[in-house]
């Protein structure tokens, strides 16, 4: 059975990839014209147990460091078509490469850092108990103005609670978000 949904998510992430390739390149293609070389943006990410792999997304953000060599804040770097690409989940098109590769779930806590997972003892390896996912419930309760802490403790709700129903109703909320903005919400589903 599990190698039935296993393959049923990588066969539907697949058709989108393929589906959505139009959409694809016409992103590429503005980022290449807006923000130059480097339309895509990887980097390693925890994934089931605690493996590492590399998550690809679109690029929404240029490479700007202070006088010391430092990254600046994100809210410095993230560019105008950055802002549009995060706000409407598009720059997250790529990872669909993620799903068909068995790196990601469709529906699942958001891969974090390696480091991030590792600092948080227990309830990062707790986290690891299943694949993360391309959308996930912290994504669609508020995301953004959720603290780290937050953002684990409704991962690890899912992880205890989660089933197909939650994942159809974090799909549809994954859309209502992509349409109008993150919210926050109180309850779990």
């Amino acid at each position: 059975m599990r190698f039935m949904i296993d393959f049923a998510r990588r066969f539907l992430a697949a058709v989108a990839l393929i589906g959505l390739l139009p959409v694809n390149l016409a992103i590429a293609l503005l980022l290449r014209m807006m923000q130059g070389k480097g339309v895509l943006f990887r980097q390693l990410r925890a994934g089931y147990g605690g493996a590492p792999f590399t998550l690809v997304k679109f690029r929404t953000m240029r490479d700007l460091r202070d006088a010391d060599g430092h990254l600046l804040d994100d809210a410095e770097r993230v560019t105008g078509i950055g802002t549009f690409l995060r706000k409407t989940r598009l720059d997250e098109l790529p990872s669909l490469w993620n799903v068909v590769t068995g790196d990601i779930a469709i529906v699942g806590p958001r891969p974090l850092l390696p480091e991030t997972i590792e600092g948080l003892g227990d309830r990062g390896v707790r986290r690891g108990y299943v694949h993360p996912g391309l959308t996930g419930w912290a994504q669609v309760s508020g995301n953004t103005l959720l603290s780290l802490d937050e953002k684990i403790d409704l991962d690890l709700w899912y992880i205890d609670n989660g089933n197909w129903k939650t994942d159809l109703s974090i799909l549809l909320s994954t859309v209502s978000v992509m349409v109008a903005g993150e919210k926050r919400k109180r309850r779990p589903v």
